[in-house]
């Protein structure tokens, strides 16, 4: 929780969505915001109703992306869900989404509102998340442009033609050229509503100067209809496209690189990600991208900002890649820049917290066992199921990280019984002779699983290999978490909340968690170890047989002549199967004796 408390201090103060992802990385929970900062921190602070607790107990990371308005946060928070149904947000039951108001493709067109997205019926506008004022937009458009109202033509001229507000398809024989009313009404819808907005509000204040208030009324809300469903909204385009808007930002450490996914028109995704820096940034950019695309399908445009060599794109992604010069293409890759260098900014600042407050921590460590150098921490733990399966499993940290490529597992071959001082004992010596021979780095401290008796063990095993390593012993309590540190025959308490009791938390964790993993998968192998294993002449087919002939091993060892010939198994390799299980009844007796 504090780790997600840091993060949030530096998240935007300006709208957006953010998303809630769990420990296994899936996203649990998708919002939006008009201060994206103030919404995510409340999640961590003050007291929440039931749902809202749980939610907050299963986050472990979020991510967020900007957007230049509340209305494109709520635009792409619909379809970030419809893609990633989050289990904690509300499911919708049918496929409704927002509507658009569509000039239809008719031999005499009408204005509707529409859900349908066939982009084939017509010119499409929106989508608008207020229905309301999309359908008064419309009324107001039929109003002012004489469009067929009828959805089917009547045998005769209706009320909307002595009205004015239709040209009356039904009773005229000439064609009727709408092309001028298309244009006008494409232009309103797209933005241009001067000359609107201008006739609106004169009929609007002479309907006050005549004292008819409620006409004014009427004239008022109209004004505020199409001012809320001809906002520009940069989240859609009204082409139904797919197209990738592409930009990156870099430091001398890092590329931060943004890719919003418009997919029929409507953003419905962001994908960030920090890259470290190797090379130029362009060149490993490219190569990323090519890295990308080979494993997806490629949009029917690629967008991508000025820093990129167009020619150098081109040769990639042939026609495919364009670099916006103006439009709402182009902000589009402004604001997925935009997001990059946020995410970049976000990621230095919370890097250099993350390592002055490493710095501290090890500092701390370093004064606690009077030691002038602990760059690199060998860390042990040991598991077994009542003596069975007995392994051993050693977690590095150079620096105060875990590096993994160093990490080792052990089979234990002379712990029989659960003995945690003997599992010690043996997988030290082995490790670090190992290390003496091969000439390997050796580690400023060794951290162990336990207290004084697993630390004491563990110095007496370097000892005879002739090496002194300080060795700390992490013990806990009954509830196994952590509560002190074993050092020199000193116990040293752990104060919970403090950054060296958290650190030393996880490399305990870490360490119990490679452990376990490793112990489990060796205890499935195990389940199908089979004491037919080993036999020359029995391979998987002839196994399965005999398994299937026989169940028990009892069975197979009294099996006569003819039950093996029945699974097509010679007299001669019957008795090399009868005298091998015989034998592992004799090792397992003395096993048990020992």
């Amino acid at each position: 929780m504090e780790k997600l408390k840091e993060k949030v201090k530096f998240m935007p103060n300006g709208p957006g969505c953010y998303l809630m992802y769990d420990k296994n990385n899936t996203i649990i929970y998708i919002g939006k915001a008009k201060n994206l900062k103030n919404r995510v921190r409340s999640y961590f602070s003050g007291a929440h109703n039931l749902k809202t607790t749980k939610l907050i107990s299963e986050i472990v990371d979020f991510s967020f992306v900007q957007t230049k308005t509340e209305l494109e946060a709520l635009l792409l928070e619909v379809n970030l869900i419809k893609k990633h149904l989050p289990k904690y947000n509300i499911k919708l039951t049918d496929d409704a989404s927002y509507p658009y108001i569509v000039i239809t493709e008719e031999e005499h067109p009408r204005i509707i509102v529409s859900r349908d997205l066939e982009k084939d019926k017509g010119l499409y506008f929106g989508p608008y998340p207020n229905v309301y004022s999309a359908r008064e937009t419309v009324k107001l458009l039929n109003r002012m442009y004489p469009f067929r109202k009828c959805e089917f033509l009547p045998k005769r001229a209706c009320l909307y033609y002595h009205m004015g507000e239709c040209l009356a398809p039904c009773i005229e024989n000439e064609p009727i050229d709408y092309t001028p009313y298309i244009k006008q009404v494409t232009a309103f819808l797209k933005g241009d509503t001067k000359n609107v907005i201008e006739k609106l509000k004169m009929m609007m204040n002479q309907a006050a100067e005549k004292l008819q208030y409620e006409r004014a009324l009427e004239y008022k809300k109209l004004i505020e209809s199409v001012e809320q469903t001809t906002e520009k909204q940069l989240i859609s385009l009204n082409d139904f496209k797919d197209r990738d808007f592409i930009a990156y930002k870099a430091n001398r450490e890092d590329i931060s690189l943004q890719i919003l996914l418009m997919r029929k028109g409507k953003i419905i995704d962001a994908k960030s990600e920090i890259i470290p820096r190797f090379i130029n940034p362009n060149d490993q950019i490219v190569s990323y991208l090519l890295q990308y695309y080979d494993k997806r399908p490629i949009p029917d445009e690629i967008c991508l900002d000025a820093k990129f060599d167009l020619a150098e794109i081109k040769e990639v992604f042939g026609n495919k890649a364009i670099i916006p010069k103006i439009g709402d293409k182009k902000k589009l890759v402004d604001l997925a820049y935009k997001n990059a260098a946020y995410d970049l900014k976000h990621h230095e600042l919370l890097s250099k917290e993350t390592e002055v407050k490493k710095e501290k921590t090890l500092n701390a460590f370093k004064q606690l066992l009077n030691l002038e150098n602990i760059n690199r921490i060998d860390a042990f733990d040991n598991a077994h199921l009542f003596g069975a399966n007995p392994i051993s499993a050693m977690v590095v940290y150079e620096s105060g990280r875990p590096a993994k490529k160093e990490y080792r597992k052990y089979h234990l071959k002379s712990t029989l019984k659960a003995d945690d001082y003997g599992a010690f004992k043996e997988v030290l010596y082995r490790r670090y002779q190992r290390v003496l021979l091969e000439r390997l780095k050796q580690p400023d401290l060794i951290i162990v699983d336990g207290g004084k008796g697993q630390v004491n063990a563990s110095i007496e095993t370097l000892n005879s290999l002739g090496l002194k390593i300080p060795v700390v012993g992490l013990k806990k309590n009954i509830k196994h978490q952590l509560e002190s540190v074993v050092y020199n025959n000193n116990e040293f308490q752990l104060e919970k909340g403090r950054e060296l009791y958290t650190y030393l938390s996880s490399i305990s964790e870490e360490m119990h968690r490679f452990a376990l993993d490793f112990h489990q998968k060796s205890r499935k192998r195990s389940l199908f170890v089979s004491p037919l294993d080993n036999i020359k002449g029995v391979g998987p087919v002839r196994k399965k047989k005999i398994l299937q002939k026989f169940i028990t091993k009892e069975k197979m060892i009294k099996g006569t002549i003819k039950d093996y010939q029945s699974i097509g198994i010679s007299e001669s390799l019957r008795q090399q199967i009868i005298k091998h299980l015989k034998e592992s009844v004799i090792d397992e007796k003395n096993n048990k004796k020992s």
